[in-house]
């Protein structure tokens, strides 16, 4: 009888959740007049320019699941709530945006709406592209004109009721977008402020390494401090990865240089790691062409970002631990050597590893179970490729050297359970 009221209780609650947005929703689009922006030809904007802030929002990524069509779409996107597909954004007038004015692509990028007037799904992430300068929304605008059209019609989303309605995005956008422009600090330097127009705004790092509520808006108490995404593994299959922690925690970031972060977003490894999963294919379509002097900017901006880490569970158990060092003596010491530092040609350093360190482990086990997926020429490595560990050991066996190494070499995060081993395989 309990459990038939709290499900009563839930689906009344959810109800009332549903009716309120619902009713924001239409306050909002009832009310909403969108502004429209200065002419096209008064704005300081310029193809070059916005080749180099597409390169910056990493759009070929997001807009590419063909390589012989790039810009076309058809990219997916597991959320929460269901399976998004990315839109062809190439001039084509029937399938892209070759109707498209510059008023209704500055109404896509600033507010999150589409020609027809319909609210777009943040995955398009427009909560952050909102930050640009109109000359910069002007520039991207000018550079998706001069691509090459091609026919490709956009695959249907496949999202869960009511996350199909796209009414309630209204409500949603009542409740957590803010369109305004970036604005300087004017206490802060001018590099340290063209590091944050570019992660807050092109770059859009927050999409991936901050946390989201049940509604799925970032958390802003934990702005960059590490998220989740669902994306592929070297094989080829969706999995849940966990974005590193940015910040300056012990967890996160504290022990890479400025130049450290550079370099790794420029060439995809320092001497502290190697970029493998997800961050890949943003460091060989999207970071690896910006300026030194901006990859440097960004990284002033990181560096000083306030230290932040969230909760990664309890400690391991003193059993787990053992049997960890044991898996860890046999199969993982001989490239990153007894003492977790690895070594130049073999194994990456494990001391105070952001990826080992995450709230979630589930980049840690990904790695571990099929190997680090990582980027193709001309980025070079020089390591020795680790094995796809996934046939060689039980789920048992990756949580407990997962929980050794998230309790040693300066790491200090939760446990590993075979159970999340398992979701992983």
């Amino acid at each position: 009888m309990e459990s038939k009221t709290n499900k009563y209780i839930a689906l009344v609650a959810l109800g009332a959740f549903v009716l309120l947005v619902i009713v924001l929703a239409a306050v909002y689009v009832l009310d909403r007049d969108y502004p429209e922006p200065r002419a096209l030809d008064a704005l300081n904007a310029s193809l070059e320019q916005g080749e180099y802030l597409a390169r910056a929002g990493n759009c070929y990524a997001c807009h590419t699941s063909d390589e012989r069509q790039p810009f076309a779409g058809g990219v997916a996107f597991k959320t929460d709530f269901g399976t998004l597909y990315s839109t062809n954004i190439t001039p084509d007038p029937e399938t892209g945006l070759g109707k498209w004015q510059f008023g209704d692509f500055y109404r896509a990028m600033k507010y999150g709406v589409g020609r027809m007037g319909q609210h777009l799904y943040p995955a398009f992430p427009y909560t952050d592209f909102a930050k640009l300068t109109d000359d910069d929304i002007a520039s991207l605008f000018l550079f998706v004109q001069e691509l090459k059209p091609i026919s490709a019609t956009a695959k249907a989303n496949e999202l869960r009721f009511p996350y199909n309605q796209r009414l309630l995005l209204a409500g949603w956008k009542w409740l957590f977008h803010d369109a305004q422009t970036f604005e300087p600090n004017m206490d802060s330097s001018e590099e340290w402020n063209r590091g944050a127009y570019l992660v807050e705004g092109p770059g859009h790092c927050g999409a991936c390494h901050t946390p989201r509520n049940v509604l799925g808006a970032e958390k802003e108490a934990w702005a960059l401090s590490g998220g989740i995404q669902e994306d592929k593994t070297k094989l080829g299959h969706y999995r849940r990865w966990s974005a590193v922690n940015l910040t300056s925690a012990d967890t996160g970031l504290a022990s890479w240089s400025k130049t450290d972060i550079a370099a790794f977003l420029k060439t995809g490894k320092n001497p502290l790691a190697i970029v493998h999963g997800p961050m890949r294919e943003v460091v060989m379509h999207s970071s690896s062409y910006l300026s030194e002097q901006d990859l440097l900017a960004m990284a002033e901006y990181i560096k000083s970002l306030p230290a932040k880490s969230p909760p990664s569970g309890s400690e391991g158990t003193a059993e787990q631990l053992a049997e960890g060092e044991i898996v860890y003596t046999v199969h993982c010491g001989s490239c990153h050597l007894p003492t977790g530092l690895g070594s130049e040609g073999l194994g990456v350093t494990l001391h105070q590893n952001p990826i080992v360190q995450a709230a979630d482990p589930a980049s840690l086990i990904n790695v571990i179970l099929y190997g680090p997926h990582l980027p193709g020429p001309p980025f070079s490595v020089d390591r020795s490729p680790m094995k796809m560990f996934g046939k060689r050991l039980s789920d048992v066996d990756i949580a407990a050297v997962s929980t050794y190494l998230r309790a040693n070499f300066n790491n200090r995060a939760g446990a590993v359970s075979p159970e999340q081993v398992k979701v992983q395989r």
